[in-house]
């Protein structure tokens, strides 16, 4: 069995809207409810989060609590890293999708020469930049960080310099390179992008498996398809974030999206994907329970990440 660890990430000061530090425990109220002892196998590791941030006020317009972003990600940098290092497989349950960026950082910073690939299951993109976001929350920002860019050529802000200096402090964490590239990032059910990511993803010709594509093709092809575009990469990350899910259902998150994927195809795809050996870690992010009275969110979240364990460990 792979050593797996669970890492609880209760960061939501990126987040446009507040709550998704709850939904690790809103995940764990899902388990007893399905009476699952999943949660009694593991024993987590709490990641710091610097959620106090939002009790001080923004003093950056254009990469909102830029500054207890920075701390965050540096906390979930160096526990990934030293999981890694210690060849353990992290399973990420985090609040806002910023902190993925801490996850990329510390699996390259643990294994610098092994080229690492990203497989991006979201609404968005998050290639935004401070120079570039229409709303100043840094959940939009992560992959942006990984690749080091940016994205001068589609400036519209005007950071202060305060904010520049955060920005690129973040963007060195972990050392001064792109953590991965462009091309090694593959999207699915991405559909609520703005121009400056799009000018990225064709820049880089990054793949996007649209939610008609995967019914078109199927769970299993598009995994499959997903994997040999990764073939080049040493290691593959999943980061899988719950608004990825069809608004209908993803009412249980901040920024829901029509047109993603249902319950069953997010659960068969992660279990699918999974499976390929070059997985060293998975991360689900963004269930939010102060918007969803029934905790539906975070039930069907809470499927998905046990289904997804359970076909890592029966596939090792």
């Amino acid at each position: 069995m792979r050593n797996i660890k669970l890492v609880e990430v209760r960061s939501e000061i990126a987040a446009g809207t507040r709550g998704a530090s709850l939904g690790i425990d809103a995940l764990k109220i899902a388990s007893l409810d399905k009476t699952s002892d999943f949660f009694t196998k593991f024993d987590p590791i709490n990641v710091q989060d610097a959620n106090n941030f939002l009790w001080k006020g923004n003093k950056h317009p254009h990469a909102k609590y830029i500054d207890g972003v920075y701390q965050v990600l540096k906390n979930v940098y160096s526990t990934i890293e030293s999981l890694r290092l210690e060849k353990l497989f992290p399973i990420v349950l985090a609040g806002d999708h910023s902190t993925a960026a801490g996850t990329i950082m510390g699996i390259k910073a643990a294994d610098p020469e092994k080229r690492l690939g990203v497989i991006w299951i979201d609404a968005h993109a998050d290639l935004h930049t401070p120079y570039t976001t229409p709303s100043g929350n840094m959940h939009g920002m992560p992959l942006a960080m990984c690749i080091q860019t940016d994205n001068f050529e589609c400036q519209v802000n005007d950071p202060s310099e305060e904010t520049k200096q955060y920005w690129e402090k973040i963007k060195k964490i972990g050392g001064d390179s792109p953590k991965i590239k462009a091309e090694d990032i593959v999207f699915i059910s991405v559909r609520d992008t703005e121009e400056p990511e799009n000018y990225l993803m064709k820049k880089h010709g990054i793949k996007n498996f649209t939610t008609e594509e995967v019914r078109k093709l199927g769970v299993g092809k598009v995994a499959e398809m997903a994997l040999e575009m990764l073939k080049d990469c040493d290691q593959i990350y999943i980061s899988f974030d719950v608004d990825s899910l069809d608004s209908s259902i993803s009412v249980g998150t901040g920024t829901p999206v029509p047109n993603g994927l249902t319950v069953e195809e997010a659960l068969a795809l992660n279990e699918e994907l999974i499976k390929d050996k070059r997985v060293c870690c998975w991360e689900i992010v963004e269930v939010n329970p102060t918007l969803d009275t029934e905790n539906l969110m975070a039930e069907n979240a809470f499927d998905i990440l046990e289904a997804t364990t359970k076909s890592l460990v029966d596939n090792f």
